[in-house]
């Protein structure tokens, strides 16, 4: 099967999610590659407006052929932006039919605007496409306002729902999540993101005796990810006389906002390698999100597969929710998540093993490639 990916996000600005399940169907033979766009802006990321490839071009990464641009956003125009970014990808896909011919089905990464742009050239070129759904309605409520909301984004976003041969949300929770804005007149299956079980792979903790019970987390420090609750809960505990410590990481976590947060205790680190994410969780004993929205935690699913349990919010979907591997708390409770804390920390028969091998089960390349591929199959058979 012939496989475009077209992902809305991509590095240096995340979507690795796309690259991670083009490679996932890559290793069960398909002939797959991706075509990025890649907006960068004057206000954020000046050094990649400045330095970046003016010109289209390939490249290999990770054994997948990426079709590569970079467009220079232009500050406060999101409408001529939007309409530039989608042209280019509708461009370059005239030029990768050129080289490469038709693929047999383009799949999407967001709606916003990988998904439209596909919309477009499935028209154009009479090809399937569908929608891998990974953004939630917080993150669509602070571009477009609090639904029902009158953006001009949204009948375009909702065309393409409504038109995709199948949206594939990473969780089902996120179809009723984004209805607000896009309803759900629409065909979907729920798939989850993958990650590399092979690299986030178990690996025995060192004893506990003569050290002290290491939380981390993983998370951008923004509002959404609970940090103002977070460091108040490890504070109760540390407070209690507990030898803990507490180690955070991501995007804003060696800022001056967030350090001023910090107690005693509290170990920062900022935005970490993905080598770096890996050697955190194995000097780690328990990981802790206490997220006030999320659509699928991929830190949740690699540090328990790395063989620690978690701890999370409500928000976190049912597909994670691995038993005896994920313990759930309410959202904004400092003192019910200082206690679900204390009871990981004092919890004598954690199996890491079978933790290990259940996320295997979930989110493998092996394991989503090929949901993928019978999905794709059958489009492909009904078209």
């Amino acid at each position: 099967m012939h496989i475009l990916e077209i992902p809305s996000f991509f590095p240096p600005y995340g979507g690795l999610f796309c690259l991670d399940q083009a490679k996932a169907l890559s290793e069960l033979g398909h002939e797959v590659r991706i075509l990025s766009n890649v907006q960068v802006g004057m206000t954020i990321g000046f050094r990649d407006y400045l330095t970046l490839p003016f010109r289209r071009y390939e490249h290999e990464l990770d054994g997948i052929t990426v079709c590569q641009s970079y467009q220079r956003g232009v500050p406060k125009m999101v409408r001529l932006n939007v309409k530039r970014w989608v042209s280019i990808v509708c461009s370059m896909f005239d030029d990768y039919v050129d080289k490469y011919g038709c693929p047999d089905i383009l799949h999407a990464h967001c709606s916003k605007w990988g998904g439209y742009a596909a919309m477009l050239i499935s028209r154009k070129y009479q090809i399937p496409y569908v929608i891998t759904e990974h953004l939630s309605r917080l993150v669509f409520e602070k571009e477009f306002g609090p639904a029902p909301s009158s953006a001009w984004q949204i009948p375009l976003l909702r065309e393409a729902y409504e038109n995709a041969d199948l949206v594939i949300p990473v969780s089902e929770e996120l179809v009723d999540n984004i209805s607000c804005y896009f309803g759900k007149d629409y065909r979907w299956q729920a798939v989850s993101n993958t990650i590399d079980v092979d690299y986030f792979h178990f690996q025995p903790r060192e004893p506990l005796s003569g050290r002290p019970f290491r939380f981390c987390c993983l998370a951008n420090f923004w509002p959404l990810k609970g940090y103002d609750i977070l460091l108040p809960a490890f504070r109760r505990l540390k407070e209690a006389g507990l030898d803990i410590e507490l180690h955070v990481a991501g995007r804003g976590t060696d800022s001056a906002a967030c350090k001023a947060l910090l107690s005693e205790g509290v170990i920062s680190y900022g935005l970490l390698s993905r080598d770096d994410v890996r050697n955190l969780l194995y000097q780690s004993d328990a990981l802790v999100l206490a997220s006030r929205s999320e659509v699928q935690p991929l830190a949740l699913l690699e540090a328990m597969s790395t063989g620690i349990p978690v701890v999370a919010t409500e928000c976190v979907p049912q597909s994670l929710r691995i038993e005896g591997g994920c313990t759930i708390v309410t959202i904004d409770d400092v003192q019910a998540l200082s206690d679900v804390m204390r009871q990981v920390m004092e919890q004598k028969d954690f199996d890491g093993v079978s933790v290990s091998a259940s996320v295997r089960q979930i989110a493998s390349p092996g394991k989503i490639g090929r949901r993928l591929t019978g999905l794709f199959n059958e489009l492909l058979a009904s078209v």
